[in-house]
């Protein structure tokens, strides 16, 4: 993959939301926001249709391996014939082909190596940057439910003290800016984090309950 496409996926993976809101508050940050994920989009596209173009290249580099290797057990079986023929002189050609294709295969080998490499590292990219652009979309829905929620928020309560609701958010926005700086992770991600592990967690006791269920089964069936 070229080094300007690599550094294109850095920068999306990277990019932080919060932190470019913070740059940005007086500049339409939503706006900003969507132009981040129409980035993450055209980065997407572009390691995608990498991806394919290193797929189609491994797929013929694999015919062109295994027909090779096809030629290589013919020649091997007409050297035979030759020699069993007093055809020496035939015999002579078809090991020079062996020689030759013996040469090519080595290359071929470690092209296929290197294409399978890149084909793994841009489903790799592909994979993250699905996951960052997620992430931003669910920041970009967060922050324009918090603007509305201000916005509702905005008419004093009872004896003109402001509404326990905003106050409330105040509260929530301090804590995720001051977690930020602190740990380097955006509020979205701690709670992407929490609710992952809770769904895994879920996940290891149902394979666990399975396992269980299942040597209870052969159990029985043992007694059987």
């Amino acid at each position: 993959m070229a080094d300007s496409l690599r550094a294109r996926v850095g920068r999306v993976i990277t990019g932080g939301v919060h932190a470019l809101l913070d740059r940005l508050e007086d500049q339409a940050p939503e706006a900003m926001m969507e132009q981040s994920i129409r980035e993450a989009d055209e980065v997407i596209d572009a390691v995608r249709h990498e991806l394919g173009t290193v797929s189609a290249n491994r797929h013929l580099a694999q015919q062109q391996h295994a027909s090779l290797n096809g030629q290589h057990a013919r020649l091997a079986e007409q050297v035979d014939q030759a020699l069993a023929a007093g055809r020496e002189d035939l015999a002579h050609a078809a090991v020079a082909r062996q020689l030759d294709i013996e040469a090519q295969l080595p290359v071929l080998e470690t092209t296929l190596a290197d294409q399978a490499r890149q084909e793994a590292e841009l489903q790799g990219f592909t994979s993250a940057l699905l996951a960052k652009k997620r992430e931003m979309q669910d920041a970009l829905v967060q922050f324009r439910q918090s603007r509305e929620r201000a916005a509702a928020a905005g008419a004093p309560g009872v004896g003109g003290a402001p509404n326990a609701e905003h106050r409330i958010g105040q509260v929530t926005d301090a804590f995720e800016r001051l977690y930020e700086r602190q740990t380097g992770l955006s509020g979205t991600a701690r709670t992407q984090s929490l609710q992952q592990a809770a769904r895994l967690k879920e996940l290891d006791d149902l394979v666990r309950s399975n396992k269980i269920n299942e040597r209870l089964a052969q159990l029985k069936a043992g007694k059987a």
